[in-house]
């Protein structure tokens, strides 16, 4: 008979940061899991500000698991991946990898790959949260023998709270007239493809980001204000917002947009369907996938045709809600059971 699987499950300090909510978030739920289970037990651990060693007695032989990012576990990429190299020489270490390595990182790129190539050695086992991260993964990572697993980011459908239509109701009013974008605003991630695009379609529409700037790139915002402005579209980013005033805000825009191409895997468009958004997503290969997966919760169009879409969402409302008969999962709990039985067989 198989030993009980015993995990440990690494959480960061940080409450903002997206990769962090998502490993403190999945956490809670292993741990809430395990406590019913007679087959496992799970243990959140506390890492704080930077520190990257201190979280377990150096002889607890407790399997581990770690989200990363290399931003979220060092001040470059080296630093963050030795941080995940003292734990694995400590303890059979899993890791989900997020933000992986790809041609749009720039001048960050080789040190960003020499980071990741270090975790993946690292590690006992990897998940990646699309098939689009893992083929990504294997152009500029030498995987070797290390098993990589496809673990899709869940939707976690919001409940109704008061003074908030419900997700399912296509008649549901519009409070906010706004083009919204979702998550920090850095350069890259579609703020200003969608103002360039309200303008050129000439929507008479505001353009909000919904969430706050990426420390570092205050004078990037400044730049794209100062832009939009001369094109005549009103942009303003909300700053932080907790998570039950992102729903909030996600139910009350005119239309959810999602114009940022280069990235991976994407929580904001996991946030927009729970909110019972059917966000317009500029094409790509993941959004292809996600689309496949969860079928009708997605409006996919080219790039080039990003304003008169965003115009024809703004005479059709219903065209950005999900509908009631939407299937949406993976849900938590189904992540939960992936990871728990990948656990079961290279964490035990």
């Amino acid at each position: 008979m198989n030993s009980p699987l015993r995990i440990g499950l690494i959480v960061h300090a940080d409450r903002q940061h997206g990769v962090a909510q998502y490993a403190r978030a999945l956490a809670d739920r292993v741990v809430a899991a395990s406590a019913h289970a007679d087959t496992s037990t799970a243990t959140v651990l506390e890492r704080g500000g930077s520190e990257a060693s201190d979280l377990r007695d150096d002889t607890d032989p407790t399997p581990v698991h770690a989200h990363f990012t290399d931003r979220l576990w060092g001040p470059n990429p080296g630093d963050a991946a030795a941080a995940i190299e003292r734990i694995a020489r400590r303890t059979t270490c899993t890791v989900t990898l997020h933000d992986v390595p790809q041609p749009s990182d720039g001048r960050s790129l080789e040190a960003r790959i020499a980071g990741y190539q270090r975790v993946v050695d690292a590690a006992a086992g990897i998940v990646v949260n699309s098939e689009h991260e893992r083929l990504l993964l294997a152009d500029v990572i030498d995987l070797g023998d290390t098993p990589v697993t496809v673990i899709p980011l869940p939707v976690e459908v919001a409940h109704e709270s008061a003074g908030d239509p419900a997700p399912s109701l296509a008649d549901a009013p519009v409070l906010d007239p706004a083009v919204a974008i979702l998550g920090f605003f850095y350069p890259g991630k579609g703020h200003r493809e969608v103002v360039d695009a309200v303008a050129a379609a000439r929507v008479d529409a505001p353009v909000r980001a919904l969430g706050r700037v990426s420390d570092g790139h205050e004078a990037d915002l400044a730049e794209l204000e100062s832009h939009a402005r001369a094109l005549g579209v009103d942009f303003a980013v909300t700053g932080y917002l907790d998570s039950d005033e992102l729903v909030r805000q996600c139910r009350r825009v005119a239309v959810p947009v999602i114009a940022h191409t280069h990235f991976s895997a994407s929580g904001s468009m996991a946030t927009w369907i729970g909110a019972g958004r059917r966000p317009i997503v500029v094409e790509s290969r993941y959004a292809r996938e996600m689309e496949h997966l969860r079928p009708g919760t997605l409006t996919i169009v080219s790039a080039a045709d990003l304003g008169a879409a965003v115009a024809r969402a703004i005479s059709d409302p219903v065209s950005t809600r999900v509908a009631a008969d939407a299937d949406t999962r993976p849900h938590p709990d189904d992540t939960v059971a992936a990871y728990r039985a990948w656990w079961a067989e290279v964490a035990s």
